[in-house]
């Protein structure tokens, strides 16, 4: 048993094949939706059952001098994280069939919600170690009460490699088939945990590789402390999706997929506009350090990979395009309809839902039937080893189809009221 781990009720779950049980679904038959980006997590009082004996004192102590920052926004709709009957009712209204489950509340030790919290400080790691672990031991039971709908991901910490490969470990053997939220590493974080592209961490990809879990980044995250001031928080959203994607170039340049070509990696809530001009500037620089120099800047032979980035994203990288609009999509022949995976955000205000249909018609209605399936769901069970036959009787009854999909929305249908990107028409 893995120190500070409680052992999984249940072993690794058998694998599933994302192909169609028939020759060819008809457009009258129903989509498999899984969404690529949902959120979940516990009612901050419900961890504490989910700690060693050890800190449920320590954890005591916390709460009741903890408050949450963020509870006037999202006090309204916070039980959505947890609440299974609303929640399914929410996703079977939507027509979203599974779900791959991303954190979203506040475990213990912690100072607001985990996707924000940033990287622990070596002062504050022993114990964000234990809330992120609770946090896994109450996600497992959470999908199990739903096993073939939902996908968690695990979280890890990358302060101590040594425990995170610990980690690691217990969130296969639990069945967490969402697999881990990789860490960014900004700057100013450097100096207690190692960028992602140091080579110490080749045997934590090698760890990865073994298991078959998915690496996944998550946008709005991996920024660096703009400090408090007025505008400190205007400025991180802007700067936002430059720091989520970040990781993604470190990976691929420094030849982590190279050196692991089995590794599975997406990014998700990052949309997927911004891959191509990405990859064609990441390969015209490869092109020009494996000539031996940029301008005055000299390399040595051996500093690139034997392949330009733009092969190893083609093979190893995926891109969780949540609330998509036309315009995320379009260059899906480029980036490849079999990368791109659609998701919902719920249950975050900026999320599709309860528009979830009417925003799949608007980015979806001409891309043709078999790229929608791919995009909204096929991929997604391939990536994740969803069964696709234990989600058919539920497709059934409530999953959207190409009848409907396939026609594009007239102007009065589009919500009036929304904060989603996915109408985006421009």
């Amino acid at each position: 048993m893995i120190q500070g781990h409680r052992t999984p009720r249940l072993g690794r779950r058998r694998r599933a094949s994302a192909r169609p049980t028939q020759k060819g679904p008809m457009s009258s038959d129903p989509f498999v939706v899984i969404s690529s980006d949902t959120h979940a997590g516990a009612p901050v009082n419900t961890y504490r059952d989910y700690l060693d004996a050890k800190h449920q004192q320590l954890f005591d102590d916390w709460r009741g001098s903890y408050s949450n920052p963020q509870k006037k926004h999202i006090g309204s709709k916070k039980h959505l994280n947890w609440d299974d009957d609303a929640r399914m009712a929410d996703m079977e209204n939507d027509g979203v069939i599974g779900e791959i489950v991303f954190p979203n509340t506040v475990p213990p030790f912690f100072k607001t919600s985990v996707l924000i919290c940033g990287n622990p400080r070596p002062e504050d790691y022993p114990l964000r170690l234990e809330g992120i672990r609770a946090h896994n031991r109450w996600l497992k039971d959470w999908c199990d009460e739903y096993p073939a709908q939902r996908a968690g991901i695990g979280l890890v910490y990358l302060n101590d490699i040594d425990e995170a490969m610990k980690d690691i470990e217990w969130i296969a053997n639990a069945g967490l088939r969402g697999g881990i939220l990789l860490p960014h590493v900004p700057d100013d974080c450097t100096s207690f945990i190692k960028p992602l592209y140091h080579p110490d961490y080749d045997r934590m990809w090698a760890l990865l590789e073994e298991t078959g879990l998915v690496i996944n980044h998550h946008g709005g995250t991996g920024s660096p402390d703009y400090g408090r001031l007025p505008v400190s928080l205007p400025i991180r959203l802007i700067e936002t999706s430059f720091f989520s994607t970040r990781s993604y170039s470190q990976l691929l340049l420094s030849g982590v997929f190279h050196r692991f070509p089995k590794l599975k990696y997406i990014i998700t809530e990052s949309g997927c506009a911004w891959v191509p001009e990405t990859l064609e500037r990441l390969d015209f620089f490869w092109k020009r350090i494996a000539s031996g120099a940029v301008g005055e800047f000299q390399f040595a032979q051996d500093v690139t990979t034997p392949e330009p980035p733009s092969f190893y994203a083609k093979r190893n990288c995926y891109y969780g395009a949540s609330s998509a609009s036309p315009v995320e999509i379009r260059d899906r022949d480029t980036i490849g309809t079999d990368r791109i995976l659609w998701g919902s955000d719920y249950p975050h205000y900026e999320g599709t839902y309860p528009h979830t249909r009417l925003a799949l018609r608007h980015a979806f209605n001409d891309v043709g039937e078999d790229n929608a399936r791919k995009m909204l769901g096929l991929n997604a069970a391939e990536l994740y080893d969803f069964d696709l036959d234990a989600l058919a009787p539920l497709a059934e009854k409530c999953g959207p189809t190409w009848d409907e999909l396939s026609v594009p929305l007239a102007k009065e249908e589009f919500p009036e009221q929304t904060h989603t990107n996915a109408f985006r028409t421009l």
